[in-house]
């Protein structure tokens, strides 16, 4: 069933107004007719199901049918800090981060990122990313829209990421597979942790005083195998395990 986030100033007592280009969509490429249903979500975990009373160019209104709170949301809020990539590897990060759960995507500029993003291209690229972030968001039936921060400077993502409860680092001199399995375990089964943030290095990894500067942040290394992942693969990996250990 199609899927559609508005603000809550949208939703009224028993219906819903769908404004700007998901009208578009809605009347153009979906081609749906008054009477057909959809899913609104408020983006704050409740959602409606709907039925489509009338169609113009300016607007869709609904009638609420039914709602509910949204069970899609993990009890944990995963923080992904992802090392900038090249090309286009961001955008497939973030499609596949928030399908697999993630609550925030936030782009980290580190000292072995070969991408450079002055204040105006940071701005394109952040608006771009959100919108591919909206977009897996309604594919996958999230109950948000996981946010996509502007690029931040390591240091300043380390300060932030302070503020969770758990910060894990993927590092391929962390202990053996045991020792994290562990950690994992005991990260997802505490209930006074409600927010864990993942740095994930670049191409050409973490150096090593930015690993030292996690640790001392608080993060704890963790090793994903004896494999090396590419920078695309190791917070996805990451997202898998933790979602499956985190669904209720």
């Amino acid at each position: 069933m199609a899927r559609f986030f508005v603000s809550p100033g949208q939703i009224g007592p028993a219906s819903v107004s769908i404004f700007d280009g998901d009208v578009n969509h809605i009347r153009k490429v979906l081609r749906m007719k008054e009477g057909d249903e959809l899913t609104v979500s408020d983006g704050d975990g409740t959602d409606y199901f709907c039925r489509i009373r009338s169609i113009s160019e300016e607007v869709v209104v609904c009638d609420i049918v039914d709602s509910w709170t949204s069970y899609v949301e993990l009890p944990v809020k995963l923080h992904l800090f992802q090392g900038l990539p090249k090309a286009d590897k961001m955008e497939l990060i973030i499609q596949k981060a928030v399908e697999l759960g993630a609550y925030e995507i936030v782009p980290v500029a580190m000292s072995r990122s070969i991408v450079k993003l002055d204040e105006k291209k940071a701005g394109k690229k952040t608006a771009r990313w959100q919108g591919i972030s909206e977009s897996g968001a309604k594919q996958s039936g999230r109950a948000i829209i996981p946010e996509v921060k502007s690029p931040m400077s390591y240091k300043n993502a380390l300060e932030y990421a302070k503020t969770l409860d758990a910060i894990i680092v993927p590092y391929e001199k962390a202990d053996e597979i045991e020792v994290s399995r562990e950690l994992i375990s005991k990260l997802c089964s505490d209930e006074n942790i409600k927010s864990i943030g993942i740095f994930i290095g670049p191409e050409g990894g973490f150096a090593e005083k930015e690993i030292e500067q996690a640790l001392e942040a608080g993060a704890t290394p963790i090793t994903l195998g004896r494999r090396i992942l590419r920078t695309e693969t190791a917070g996805l990996a990451v997202l898998s395990i933790l979602m499956y250990q985190l669904e209720r």
